[in-house]
């Protein structure tokens, strides 16, 4: 039930950041929530449940808006990787370090992508612009904090509910012709 909701909440994401976050002005700018759900991924969920939840929300956002097919699945791929490593190997508390953690890893993927397609595609890509990114990371930090306090309740809500099979499902005992 758990990696069912996640699903369904990334994939409420991807249609919002590829129709409705376009339509917002280029100064506002467009926080990447699929990113961001993918580094709370990291941060709560396990291998398994985690990795499964990224390839299907970044096959699913490559599928929708990608440019370059396997673009998404590499990125987010890398980040929750990278996000759980540094997560199991840190002694630092969690909270201290996960908001500006995403906006270091954002930072970093990508410009390692942009440096990449300058190398695969030189002449089609738009002039770097230092301002532009950092405005980016800024409002992508800025936005982590109230989807990670969203993202973490239903996260505890989901964690904490049981799930009921329904009557029909149940496994009956005893005289079936009564």
């Amino acid at each position: 039930m758990l990696m069912l909701s996640f699903s369904l909440v990334g994939i409420s994401l991807v249609v919002c950041q590829a129709s409705i976050f376009y339509l917002f002005s280029s100064w506002l700018g467009s926080p990447d929530l699929v990113f961001i759900l993918i580094a709370f991924m990291a941060y709560r969920f396990d291998w398994l449940r985690g990795l499964c939840l990224v390839l299907v929300l970044s096959w699913v956002m490559d599928v929708i808006s990608g440019l370059y097919l396997g673009t998404y699945p590499l990125l987010y791929l890398f980040l929750f990787v990278s996000l759980k490593f540094f997560k199991e190997k840190s002694p630092v508390k969690e909270v201290a370090y996960q908001v500006p953690l995403v906006g270091v890893a954002f930072l970093a993927e990508y410009s390692g992508m942009y440096a990449i397609y300058s190398l695969v595609l030189p002449g089609i890509l738009p002039e770097w612009s230092w301002a532009r990114i950092l405005q980016e990371t800024l409002i992508l930090t800025v936005a982590t904090i109230p989807c990670f306090l969203l993202y973490n309740s239903l996260f505890e809500y989901m964690s904490k509910r049981r799930f009921v099979a329904p009557r029909i499902l149940r496994k009956r005992s005893g005289n079936y012709f009564r």
